[in-house]
């Protein structure tokens, strides 16, 4: 239960960074804290204790086994969330050479 609330404290940790922040930089940050959160949150999900691995053998039974589900869906997330990542930055630089601020509030007063 410690581990769930866990959890929750770092994804509000996450979403105040992306709330209150004005630079770019540290709003794409609370983002992936937030992301990575949610990530934890479903591999503790899947947790077991004492689990065994998702490995079947004719030979044995096993009982107490880890579920594979939310590891795959965690992977395919790192995955996805790394090229969203790699896209924020880009978009990031691209703002900067444009307007030569990652502040956000001087960003919108800039019209052009």
């Amino acid at each position: 239960m410690l581990l769930y609330f866990l959890c929750l404290v770092l994804f509000s940790i996450g979403i105040f960074c992306i709330l209150r922040k004005r630079n770019l930089i540290k709003i794409i940050i609370g983002i992936i804290i937030a992301e990575y959160a949610v990530h934890l949150f479903f591999a503790l999900v899947g947790y077991r204790a004492e689990g065994r691995s998702p490995i079947f053998t004719p030979s044995e039974n096993i009982f107490n086994m880890v579920d594979p589900l939310p590891q795959a869906l965690v992977l395919t997330a790192i995955v996805i969330g790394l090229a969203v990542t790699a896209m924020m930055v880009a978009i990031a630089i691209r703002i900067y050479d444009k307007y030569g601020t990652f502040d956000i509030t001087k960003i919108r007063k800039l019209h052009g």
